[in-house]
């Protein structure tokens, strides 16, 4: 017999009351993992299953402690666990079972060994034209850094900014676009901790980054609002739970920082949707553009998406899809026995601009994937158009190797390698990073034959060498190259000694141009003095390009006239007056 003074247990004795009790801790359990979390309420999203199944599990938590462990320990026995579990904890279960069947069915039907068709045509490759397709970029639209180089002089920017640098961080998170026409990363800044987003989080963050590819300046745009949604903000302005809140359904990837042509920032969010079965053919279907400054956003569908934005297919998707196309080209069984036709992508992507778009460009390889390249793709961020270009050739590790090698003794390491046309050859353009990891020197490196490799300071001297290199090799013809001369008197003579071969570098009178000759092959040079008078046949500036150094490849000394002395003028004495 229970003792009155002994202990009661407390709390709601009615089904209903207990019910309610775990309803409520399930929701704010499942709350705050959905804020944190943020999973897609979408059945082709793997988040959203866990999402569910730990609710599932929460819920018969809370019941165990609000009934059931009173059932066993009251004395019930294991049939009054039973019957609690089948009262309460039944449909529960049934429903996390049925999201393990879904979960394994889709999976199943999602397979590529059952729909390698579906699979194989989830991009449309197009064979393109180099010579055609590629035109010869001019100096001023290569990029000559790769993201990190970017990033560094970004980040080095900002510790510039006395009135920033202990409230703001660089990111580190940029996009590479195109702005008014030129190859660019920009960047938003970060609140440098915590405490700094607290005390400015009422302005938001006033500023981004723009890092130009080409001249390697970087600067700080100050914003008249500042931008309110960023990755920096912990709570509702989070961009990810911005986008979260207002689209609970839509699975999105990471959205990438832009600015549009009059410089506003906005938030690009690729909305992803599975094509085959349930969980398989992952694509792109639209996105959501998100102003930065006031949290505005409009979804767009694929072919309505504004043209200043270049990033909505990432590469890694783009050559996610390329490598179902290239190996499953046969079937499933011949991507894995035989092997036949079977090509797949290099294991890296670098950036190209053309026609005010963003293309990726990869290598594509064969299946073994040895040191050499079948050709390369090219793909526009934009829509996904996609272009297979043939050209056999070394792959990018290899030419990396090679124009490394070239410079060995500086110990200078090189970047992924940006595909250029030069003098429509395909060939690959390979920044050269010091320990600084700053942009040092450039190499260019034929994608047929990788043995032909240059290496300048400058683009312009290094294409220039290129050039001579392909034209000795017999790839290029000499009147291939455009030439053209320049006659003056000589104003400044400088030297250098590259790859153990001198060189002269000659300024001429009112010309602010170096032109470059090679002592073993203009003797001439190694007596040209200030002063002397020549004509020089050289490489043809290019159009909008840096032509601070051309390439000279033929030196005449001209013949000065010569000097008459003139005739001393008689000297006449004046007539001297005897004094009186």
């Amino acid at each position: 017999m229970e003792h009155p003074s002994a202990k009661r247990p407390h709390g709601p004795k009615s089904k209903a009351g207990k019910l309610l009790i775990n309803l409520v801790v399930t929701a704010v359990v499942g709350f705050l993992y959905f804020y944190i979390t943020l999973p897609p309420i979408n059945l082709q999203s793997g988040d959203f299953y866990s999402f569910v199944g730990i609710l599932c599990v929460v819920y018969v938590i809370c019941a165990l402690v609000t009934s059931g462990m009173q059932a066993v320990t009251s004395g019930g026995g294991p049939r009054e666990y039973l019957r609690f579990i089948k009262s309460q904890c039944l449909p529960v279960g049934i429903l996390f079972l049925a999201l393990i069947v879904v979960a394994i069915v889709g999976s199943i039907i999602s397979l590529p060994i059952f729909r390698a068709g579906a699979y194989r045509d989830l991009l449309t490759v197009e064979d393109g034209k180099f010579a055609e397709d590629i035109s010869q970029i001019s100096f001023d639209k290569i990029p000559t850094l790769d993201r990190a180089s970017a990033e560094y002089l970004g980040d080095r920017q900002m510790g510039t900014l006395s009135d920033m640098v202990s409230q703001f961080d660089y990111s580190a998170d940029s996009t590479q676009i195109n702005y008014q026409g030129r190859p660019v990363r920009v960047a938003p800044i970060a609140y440098a901790d915590l405490i700094k987003w607290f005390t400015n989080r009422s302005q938001g963050l006033p500023a981004y980054v723009i890092v130009d590819m080409v001249t390697q300046e970087a600067t700080v745009v100050r914003l008249t609002e500042g931008m309110k949604y960023s990755f920096s903000e912990p709570l509702n302005r989070n961009i990810e739970r911005h986008l979260r809140f207002q689209y609970p359904t839509y699975i999105f990837g990471t959205p990438q920082f832009e600015i549009n042509e009059e410089g506003q920032p906005y938030w690009i969010a690729p909305r992803i949707v599975k094509t085959i079965g349930l969980f398989g053919g992952e694509d792109i279907c639209g996105a959501v553009l998100v102003n930065a400054i006031t949290g505005e956003s409009t979804y767009y569908e694929l072919a309505d998406i504004p043209t200043w934005v270049d990033n909505v297919f990432t590469p890694e998707l783009i050559m996610e899809q390329y490598d179902y196309h290239g190996t499953l080209v046969n079937g499933f069984i011949n991507s894995i026995f035989g092997q036949r036709d079977v090509t797949v992508t290099t294991e890296d992507s670098n950036y190209i601009a053309l026609n005010d778009d963003v293309y990726m460009y990869t290598g594509v390889t064969s299946a073994n994937a040895d040191q050499s390249n079948l050709g390369f793709l090219l793909s526009n961020q934009r829509t996904k158009e996609t272009k297979f270009y043939s050209a056999p050739g070394a792959t990018e590790a290899a030419a990396m190797s090679s124009a490394q090698s070239e410079v060995q003794d500086l110990g200078y390491v090189a970047t992924f390698p940006l595909l250029l046309n030069i003098d429509g050859q395909p060939t690959y353009f390979i920044p050269l990073k010091g320990k600084d990891n700053l942009v040092k020197m450039y190499a260019m490196v034929n994608v047929a034959q990788y043995q032909i490799a240059a290496t300048g300071t400058t683009v312009a001297q290094c294409e220039q060498e290129y050039i001579r290199m392909l034209r000795d090799g017999g790839i290029t013809q000499t009147e291939d190259v455009p030439q053209t001369e320049a006659s003056g008197v000589i104003a400044d003579i400088r030297s250098a000694v590259m790859d153990g071969n001198s060189y002269y570098f000659i300024r001429l009178e009112g010309d602010e141009t170096y032109y470059s000759l090679s002592a073993a092959a203009n003797p001439v040079a190694v007596i040209l003095n200030v002063g002397d008078t020549v004509t020089i046949h050289h490489t043809a500036p290019v159009e909008g390009g840096d032509n601070s150094i051309l390439d000279g490849s033929i030196i005449t000394l001209d013949e000065a006239a010569p000097e008459t002395t003139p005739e001393p003028e008689p000297i006449v004495s004046p007539a001297v007056t005897p004094a009186a």
